[in-house]
C-alpha cells in the first residue's frame, strides 16, 4: 500500500505531464502552421544570369505562387504556405557556397532548390549531401558529378554522353561528313567536348577544327572566319547563352552558314529568337520539350507566359526545372518534410512529369533520352530522336536573314 506522500508525488507528476502535453500541443500546431521555408541562391547578376533568370528562378516563383494559391504546399495532407528565401550568387562559386552554407546551416531552411549551371552544382552537391538536403538539379550537365555517387543529388538533365550521342546520331543519319567544334573552356564545355569526341570516334565524320574559348569572351569572329574557310558541313558550338548569341550574330555578319548550325545552351530561349529574329530559323541546339510535348507541358507553358507578361520558358532545361519541382511536390505530399524520406522517395520511384517519366539510377535520370531542337517557324521543335520529335529536322539550314 502506498503512502500519502508517494500518492501526492504521483499526482504531481501526472499533473506536470498533463501540463507539458498541453504546452506541447500548441507548439506542434504552430510548427504545422508555419510556412515551409525553401531556400536557394541563383545568379541574378553576372554571366550566369542570362540562363538562370530564364531557366530556374522564374520557375521557382511560379511554383511558390501556384502552391500558395492552392492554400499552400501539401505536406502529408496539410497545406502550408511556401516562403521562398532567394539570394543572388552573383555568378560566383564562392558566393554560391557561402549562401547555401547559411541557408542549410544557420537558417536551417526546410528545403533547398538548386543553383544554375554545372559549375555551381558541382561545388554545392557535396555540401548539400553533407547537410542532408535533397537536390533536384535541372542544369547540372556533368558525368563527373554523377560519378561522385552522392545519395542526395539528382540530375534531371540528360548527361553529356546522351546529349552528344543524340547529336552525333542525327549528324550521321543526315549525311554530315565534316564538322567544326567551338567549346566553352570550363567544366560544362570540356565534359561535353569530351563526350562529343567519344561519340565521333564511332563514325567517319572528320573534325576540321577544335577550338576552346574562355568565359566572358567578347569576340568570336576570328575563329569563326578560320572555320568558315574550311567549309564544314556542320558547326557545333558548346556554348552558354551570351556566347550562343555572339557566335550566331558574328556567323551571320561574316556569311558563315553551314548546312547545320548547332549552338548548345541558349538557343532554346525566347531571347535568342527575339535577338536573331528571322535569323533564328533553322538554328539547332539543346532542346527537349515544347508545349506540344504533353498536356502538362502546355499548361505549364501557358501559366509561365501569363505570369511573366509573355516571357516564355526555354525549351530545354526549363522543362526539367519544372519537372524537378513536380517531383519535390509529390515527395512532400507523400512523406512530408523529412529530408531522408524525400531522398528515398525520389530515388526509389518513377515520376510522372511534364517532360515524361523520370527515373533515377543513382544520381542520373535514365528515363529521358538525349535530344536536339531546332527553330522552325517561331517554335523550337524537338527534331531528334524521332521517337519524341515534334517536327522533322530541316537541313540544310536556310540562309541567315
Amino acid at each position: 500500500m502506498s503512502s500519502p506522500k508517494s500518492a501526492t508525488r504521483r499526482s504531481t507528476l501526472q499533473a506536470l505531464g498533463a501540463g507539458a502535453a498541453g504546452l506541447a500541443m500548441p507548439a506542434i500546431a504552430r510548427a504545422q502552421d508555419r510556412p515551409v521555408r525553401v531556400g536557394y541562391a541563383i545568379a541574378r547578376t553576372g554571366p550566369w544570369a542570362a540562363g538562370a533568370q530564364v531557366t530556374q528562378e522564374p520557375n521557382y516563383l511560379l511554383w511558390a505562387d501556384q502552391q500558395n494559391a492552392a492554400g499552400g504546399l501539401d505536406v502529408q495532407g496539410k497545406r502550408r504556405k511556401v516562403e521562398l528565401i532567394g539570394l543572388d550568387d552573383r555568378s560566383e562559386i564562392e558566393t554560391c557556397i557561402r549562401s547555401y552554407e547559411k541557408l542549410m546551416g544557420s537558417d536551417k531552411v526546410d528545403l533547398i532548390l538548386p543553383p544554375w549551371g554545372s559549375n555551381a552544382n558541382f561545388a554545392l552537391a557535396p555540401l548539400a549531401n553533407r547537410f542532408g538536403y535533397p537536390m533536384l538539379a535541372p542544369t547540372a550537365l556533368s558525368r563527373k558529378l554523377i560519378d561522385m555517387h552522392l545519395p542526395y543529388f539528382f540530375s534531371l538533365l540528360q548527361q553529356p554522353d546522351r546529349m552528344m550521342g543524340a547529336l552525333v546520331d542525327m549528324l550521321v543519319a543526315n549525311g554530315v561528313k565534316t564538322i567544326a567544334i567551338l567549346y566553352m573552356d570550363d567544366l560544362f564545355g570540356l565534359e561535353n567536348f569530351a563526350a562529343l569526341n567519344a561519340a565521333l570516334k564511332k563514325t567517319d565524320i572528320r573534325v576540321v577544327e577544335r577550338k576552346g574559348y574562355p568565359l566572358g569572351v567578347k569576340d568570336l569572329a576570328p575563329v569563326l572566319r578560320t572555320i568558315k574557310d574550311q567549309n564544314p558541313d556542320a558547326f557545333i558550338g558548346i556554348t552558354y547563352p551570351p556566347d550562343t548569341i555572339l557566335a550566331s550574330k558574328q556567323s551571320k555578319e561574316i556569311g558563315f552558314n553551314p548546312k547545320l548550325f548547332y549552338a548548345s545552351v541558349g538557343t532554346a530561349f525566347q531571347l535568342y529568337r527575339n535577338v536573331l529574329g528571322a535569323g533564328a530559323e533553322g538554328v539547332s541546339g539543346m532542346g527537349s520539350w515544347n508545349a506540344a510535348t504533353s498536356p502538362g507541358a502546355k499548361a505549364y507553358f501557358q501559366a509561365h507566359t501569363a505570369k511573366f507578361g509573355g516571357k516564355e520558358p526555354d525549351r530545354w532545361a526549363s522543362g526539367h526545372c519544372w519537372a524537378g519541382l513536380e517531383i519535390l511536390t509529390q515527395a512532400v505530399a507523400k512523406v512530408g518534410l523529412d529530408r531522408k524520406a524525400i531522398r528515398d522517395y525520389v530515388a526509389k520511384n518513377e515520376h510522372k512529369t511534364i517532360i515524361g517519366p523520370v527515373r533515377f539510377e543513382g544520381s542520373e535520370n535514365v528515363a529521358t533520352p538525349g535530344s536536339v531542337g531546332q527553330w522552325q517557324n517561331g517554335e523550337f521543335e524537338v527534331v531528334w530522336p524521332r521517337s519524341i520529335a515534334t517536327a522533322q529536322l530541316v537541313m540544310p539550314k536556310p540562309a541567315w536573314k
